[in-house]
Parts: C-alpha cells; sequence; structure tokens
C-alpha cells in the first residue's frame, strides 16, 4: 500500500480544553476569538489541516460554552490561505441539499481547501431535545449513508436524482460547480462494521481514533482490503491522538500524570456524557480499554515522551499507513508550538 506524505493536523476547540476542564494554566475558553488565533498560528507554524467539531450543545455540560462548526468554518476559509479546513458534519443536523451548497460555498471561500467529516452523532440530548429523534445505531448509519450519497452527487456539480427510504431529490442541480477539483474531500469517522462499510463505498480518508499501533494496523488492513467504486482513489487513514512531547520520557510523564490528575476533577461530568452516550458506539468502548487524556482516543496512541521517542511512534504508524495526524493538546498553544519545532521536523527527518 503506497503511503502519502505525511500531515500534522489540530482540533480546533469547540468546547474548550482536550484534556481536563479545570486546568489552571488552560482555562476553558470555547470563544470564536480563540478559536480563531489558534487556527491562524497553526497556519504560522506550518500545519495542514484544522478538524472544526460539530456540536449544537455542549456534550459535557450544556451550560458551558460551544463553538459553531460551520459558520466558523466559514470564517476559517476566508482568513486562511493554505491550511485545509475540515467541518464535521452530523446528518440529521441539515438537510442534504443545504448542507451540499454550504459546503460548495466554503470550497469557493477557501480556494478548494474545504472538506467534510462524516460523523454520525453519539451525544443524544443533541437530537432528542431538539425534537429531532435519536435512531438506533445501525439505523443513523443507513440514514448516514443516503445522505453523502446524495451529498456526494450535488457536490460532483452532477443534476441529482435519488429516491431512498428518507430522501427523495428531483433533479437537482447546485450552481457554481467546484472550479478547483471534482468535489471536496470526505472524511468518515467511526469504527463499526457499518461505519467501515460506509468509508470504503464512500470516503476519502478513514479518521481511526486514538489506539495502540498494532490495533490500528488491523483496522487498516481490514478497511484497505474492501472494494472500492471503480472510480474512486484509494483509500487514505488519518488518526486523532493528544500529544505530549518534552525533552525527555520523564518529563512528559510527569505532565501525563498531572492531567490525569486534572481530569479526575471532571469525573462527574465525564458520567454524565457517558449516560448521554449511546452504548452501541464502538469508540467509546474502544476507549474503556485504556486509560487515557484527551478526547477520541487521547493518549492511547502511546504519543506520550521525549521529543525523539515521539517522532519514532509517529513514523511507526506512518508506515502502517496513517497519513494524517488529528493532534490534540494541553496547553494547547505552546505545545502545539513545541511540536511543531521539535518533533514534526524529526518525524520528517526519519521518514525521508
Amino acid at each position: 500500500m503506497p503511503i502519502s506524505p505525511v500531515r500534522f493536523g489540530v482540533w480546533a476547540l469547540v468546547h474548550g480544553s482536550r484534556a481536563a476542564l479545570q486546568d489552571p494554566d488552560e482555562p476553558y475558553d470555547a470563544s470564536w476569538a480563540r478559536n480563531k488565533a489558534l487556527v491562524l498560528e497553526a497556519e504560522r507554524l506550518g500545519y495542514d489541516s484544522v478538524l472544526v467539531a460539530q456540536h449544537t450543545a455542549n456534550p459535557h455540560n450544556p451550560e458551558l460554552d460551544q463553538l459553531e462548526a460551520w459558520t466558523a468554518s466559514a470564517a476559517f476559509a476566508a482568513l486562511t490561505e493554505r491550511i485545509e479546513i475540515i467541518a464535521a458534519i452530523k446528518p440529521y443536523l441539515y438537510h442534504p441539499v443545504v448542507l451540499a451548497k454550504m459546503a460548495q460555498q466554503i470550497e469557493h471561500i477557501s480556494g478548494g481547501r474545504f472538506a467534510i467529516n462524516l460523523v454520525n452523532a453519539w451525544n443524544r440530548p443533541e437530537l432528542e431535545r431538539a425534537g429531532i429523534g435519536f435512531a438506533e445505531h445501525d439505523a443513523r448509519y443507513a440514514y448516514g449513508r443516503e445522505w453523502i450519497t446524495v451529498v456526494d452527487s450535488l457536490l460532483r456539480g452532477e443534476r441529482t436524482r435519488f429516491n431512498g427510504e428518507h430522501f427523495h431529490i428531483d433533479d437537482y442541480l447546485l450552481r457554481p460547480a467546484d472550479p478547483f477539483r471534482s468535489r471536496p474531500r470526505i472524511y468518515v469517522g467511526g469504527e463499526s462494521e457499518p461505519a467501515r462499510e460506509l468509508v470504503a463505498d464512500k470516503g476519502d480518508v478513514w479518521f481511526i481514533n486514538g489506539q495502540p499501533l498494532e490495533d490500528v494496523e488491523r483496522l487498516i488492513a481490514d478497511v484497505a482490503a474492501r472494494a472500492r467504486p471503480p472510480a474512486h482513489s484509494p483509500l487514505r487513514f488519518g488518526l486523532s491522538a493528544f500529544v505530549i512531547a518534552r525533552e525527555s520520557d520523564a518529563e512528559a510523564e510527569r505532565h501525563l500524570g498531572h492531567l490525569f490528575e486534572l481530569a479526575a476533577k471532571d469525573t462527574p461530568l465525564r458520567e454524565q456524557q457517558k449516560a448521554n452516550t449511546d452504548p452501541q458506539a464502538v469508540m467509546f468502548r474502544t476507549f474503556a480499554q485504556t486509560p487515557r487524556v484527551g478526547s477520541n482516543g487521547g493518549t492511547a496512541a502511546g504519543l506520550v515522551g521525549s521529543y525523539d521517542t515521539v517522532a519514532r511512534r509517529i513514523a511507526a504508524f506512518h508506515r502502517a499507513g496513517i497519513e494524517l495526524f488529528m493532534l490534540q493538546f494541553q496547553p494547547f498553544e505552546t505545545d502545539m508550538q513545541r511540536f511543531a519545532e521539535q518533533v514534526a521536523p524529526r518525524v520528517r527527518a526519519l521518514i525521508a
């Protein structure tokens, strides 16, 4: 399997700190002002992508601030020049025709740097309290498959006709079409069997949650072996991970211990999040197997250690097929800069 050049991205802080919400060195801040500054700094430091997760309400506590993904992504597109902007989307929140038009517009604003991250909702109250309803796991993926089929066709500038269980599209056409490429890139998250089938059939990049290298290798082998539509390019792979890189392994482990202590203060909020979560969501069962800090697998990927240790582990994931590393830090801005200056050059030297 050919490996694409390594890319590094960051998670926008759409709901504040990623590892612990009560950190005196990183006060809770999910504001537009902070996220704007963070994304502009990430671009200056050479990061390749930013992922803007979508929640209409904060998944930890509805009283806490929550950045809106799609309006923020449109603004990032206008403010930046090089970085890829990936906006997550939960299909139940937008009709596919409306969403495709929004995505097409952000693609134009960005000059061809926009991407969609298709996720199927796990936070039950977000949909139920809005009166939308929360279908069971496989039904959400069936809905998402119809949804992305419509969006894909519209983004390609095609006259779209579709008759399914959920959507009936009668000769719809969106203009202006994409002048930069056939359509924006589609990332797909999720590790259940329906998710794997969906990404093999409809996705360009599979986002894998942070976990040990041997588990990632098994996931890549499984999905890479699946049939793809003839017109699709080979599937690529991304990994979410929380990074703690310091001068020495011991220093990194001390900071990890510090974050575990801080994260313990969030236990009531984590328990509430767990109660709101679909028990069929595979990623949360995976997370329970390894102590960690950070979201979407966090430190379970093992990117904790000296600059050289972390670089070697990233290089090993890259050899296994991971192209894009979507990274989290805490304190975010400080460690984002540290990674760009100390770890990224080491990784590129190892894989050159």
